[in-house]
């Protein structure tokens, strides 16, 4: 049985606290799905019954199993929430009843109740599950991404004498050099980034959306950052009300359409019938 994954699991009996769960049937070493899960979902299991479960320690540090589904699973990465901090370290909500710890020694910033931070989960040396924010070295470095390239980066850490370092799609690892830093780039903000380069050992190099459309006029950029800042979509487009689109962009209806037409002939943006959104990513 492997801590932190998803896996299919046999069962071996029912009884009053739950499902016992073997990885084969007829294995001794069991695992239990509490009760209180199986009410939960309005579940009845029966021996020889297969269900997939996630595997790790409850608060008697004792493997179990759930079939919730993790905000992050063994190897993974994702911005989690920090919900207390104790002497020990901090506890984050990971979609558990039991929350993860964030240890000091795997900190490297102060962190702060409340706030999000991007950890890859980890088995310590006692076999328990933990999580760590030393991610730099962990990222993958085979993205499939090629220069020109749109995606989206997660930024986890800015050194202002280096630049701004992202977890691209929380995978692939990523930076933004600092004299291409602009307003929109911020600890724990997902930007949207075009791939300038690709270096040898394979980590991206990335330009933010401010930086890249300077060519393309000021009124386009500012319709593409908003873009950015929500999400990809916008609820305008070349049929919608003057006033609409002064009030949201601050320039004419007959600015808006150029600008418009610039970006959708230069295949960054997609108009709907309802309005705008920014391109899918392009990829191998």
């Amino acid at each position: 049985m492997k801590l932190g994954t998803k896996q299919k699991m046999t069962v071996e009996r029912v009884g009053e606290h739950g499902a016992f769960l073997a990885e084969t049937p007829g294995d001794r070493q069991t695992v239990l799905l509490p009760g209180s899960e199986l009410r939960r979902e309005h579940r009845e299991l029966e021996p020889g019954d297969e269900i997939e479960v996630f595997l790790y320690k409850d608060t008697e540090d004792r493997p179990t199993a759930t079939l919730k589904t993790p905000k992050i699973e063994l190897g993974g990465f994702a911005p989690l929430k920090v919900k207390t901090v104790t002497g020990i370290g901090a506890f984050l909500d990971w979609g558990l009843d039991k929350d993860l710890l964030l240890p000091y020694s795997e900190q490297t910033v102060k962190v702060m109740q409340g706030r999000d931070y991007l950890v890859s989960l980890y088995e310590d040396k006692s076999g328990r599950l933990a999580a760590t924010m030393k991610v730099y070295p962990l990222l993958a470095t085979d993205s499939k991404y090629k220069k020109g390239d749109w995606t989206e980066g997660y930024v986890y850490q800015i050194n202002p004498e280096l630049g701004a370092f992202l977890a691209v799609d929380n995978r692939y690892n990523g930076m933004i050099r600092k004299e291409d830093l602009n307003e929109t780039v911020k600890n724990g903000r997902t930007v949207r980034v075009r791939v300038t380069g690709i270096r040898k050992d394979g980590k991206l190099m990335l330009s933010p959306v401010k930086k890249a459309y300077k060519e393309i006029g000021h009124d386009a950029e500012s319709v593409l950052t908003a873009l950015n800042l929500s999400r990809g979509f916008l609820p305008y487009n070349d049929k919608s009300d003057a006033e609409e689109i002064r009030q949201a962009f601050g320039i004419s209806k007959g600015a808006f359409k150029k600008a418009l037409g610039h970006l959708l002939k230069e295949g960054l943006v997609e108009q709907t019938e309802d309005g705008i959104r920014a391109a899918e990513k392009k990829r191998r």
